[in-house]
């Protein structure tokens, strides 16, 4: 039994020198003729596509997985042109069939599209491309070979989305917290405002919620791609995996588009109340006299509270400093201290101290007779953002500016003591003559 069919005899019968090539061997595989019936088998059955076309581009044998290209039967195929069955391809074919009857070269590799006429969705193959040639070395025709990697192209196509996505969604992260570093330095000199700490209530907590989900919905849609792109290499890929990859995709797409919306809104917040970004500019003034001129400012502060603010200064104390951040240091210990050390309206007293600390520098001890801080909360005071207090507006920035300016801009130190039901006592030790204020940029 010839594994050409009728079609290809009828085809032969018409073009003789074409006979002697397909009387020896089989179009497809080149192999003696007993064995035809079982490669007859191994060609019907075949997992990939395989035809045999004349040099005009008519089919003289095609499997069934290769009819499911355009949706008709191997008989209807046998004996038709490429152009009757497939014309969407016809043109490619018969450029590929000119190729090889010319140059006798195959061609290998070549990605074909299509639809059938009874789907809507594309499919996709890559195509090899043989001439068979008789005995004597003449081309009697072209075997074609085609393996479908639709799944393949669609899970590719999807990875692609998702790893976009994924991109998109780190840089989106990236970008928010560079944000956040640059507003939170905002904040650190917007602080300079006595009611900037009523106005920015809780905003780092809300932002380190949206900010951190983003991180951890994205690492695990990173290791989950990688997983599935493991999965596509192996070419074992299942639809259901396909499907749930994509569904996880779309919820964490979904989570990190809302949470980063979400940051964003808070940070353009901040954006709006950080204003000042310069230090004051530094000259010579009595330390004592200025301590006094702000405590006289702060005191209005007190309101109707059961509170006393003590001033005790030691005359003609020089300084070549900051005179700005100096008061803004004293305006939010005192705020902390009116805030956090005399809960539920208890009276007390607060005390402020100058005096010559050796003869280069100043100390300043801060204190109050207030409830004290536990150890937990003594460890954290200066870190920023930690706050006893955000559920009545508290931000936790106070403490914190108070650390940045007495070490960067007046180049001093300071020491924390308190004890629970002790009160609480700051110690400031600053130099006379305060470094330069570093360049603006």
């Amino acid at each position: 039994m010839s594994i050409v069919s009728e079609a290809g005899r009828h085809y032969l019968s018409k073009n003789p020198n074409r006979r002697a090539a397909a009387a020896g061997s089989s179009p497809i595989f080149g192999m003696p003729l007993p064995q035809q019936p079982a490669l007859q088998l191994i060609y019907d059955t075949a997992p990939i596509g395989l035809a045999f076309l004349s040099p005009d581009c008519r089919y003289l044998q095609i499997n069934q997985r290769l009819t499911e290209i355009c949706g008709i039967s191997v008989e209807d195929h046998l004996g038709r042109s490429v152009r009757d069955c497939v014309p969407a391809l016809a043109d490619a074919v018969e450029e590929i069939v000119r190729s090889i009857m010319d140059t006798g070269d195959p061609v290998i590799g070549v990605e074909v599209a299509g639809q059938r006429a009874d789907q809507v969705d594309e499919r996709y193959w890559i195509t090899y491309w043989h001439p068979l040639r008789s005995p004597t070395g003449e081309i009697v025709g072209v075997n074609v070979a085609a393996e479908e990697v639709t799944e393949r192209k669609r899970a590719e196509a999807a990875l692609k989305a998702s790893e976009r996505e994924i991109r998109s969604a780190r840089d989106a992260a990236e970008a928010a917290l560079s944000n956040l570093q640059e507003t939170q330095n905002f904040l650190i000199e917007a602080e300079k405002l006595a009611a900037l700490g009523r106005l920015v209530a809780g905003v780092a907590h809300e932002i380190n919620n949206p900010v951190g989900t983003c991180l951890t919905v994205a690492s695990s849609l990173e290791l989950r791609t990688a997983g599935f792109a493991a999965e596509v290499a192996l070419g074992n890929l299942r639809r259901s995996r396909l499907n749930e990859f994509l569904k996880i995709s779309r919820e964490a797409s979904s989570q990190l588009v809302a949470n980063l919306n979400h940051a964003a809104e808070l940070i353009q917040s901040f954006k709006q109340v950080a204003t000042d970004r310069n230090y004051s500019d530094q000259r010579i003034f009595d330390l004592g006299d200025l301590t006094e001129q702000i405590a006289v400012s702060l005191r209005p502060g007190l309101g109707k509270q059961n509170l006393t603010l003590n001033v005790a200064c030691q005359p003609d104390l020089t300084m070549n400093s900051y005179p700005g951040p100096f008061g803004q240091v004293l305006t939010n210990l005192f705020l902390n201290s009116v805030t956090h050390a005399f809960p539920d309206g208890n009276g007390g007293a607060i005390d402020i101290k100058v005096q010559a600390s050796g003869n280069n520098h100043v100390e300043i001890v801060f204190s109050d007779d207030g409830c004290g801080m536990s150890l937990g909360i003594r460890r954290q005071a200066f870190d920023p953002f930690f706050t006893t207090r955000r559920d009545q507006g508290g931000t936790g920035l106070g403490l914190h500016i108070v650390y940045s300016i007495v070490t960067n801009c007046l180049g001093g130190r300071l020491n924390l003591d308190s004890e629970p039901g002790e009160g609480t006592k700051i110690q400031l030790i600053l130099p006379r003559v305060a470094p330069p204020a570093p360049a603006v940029r």
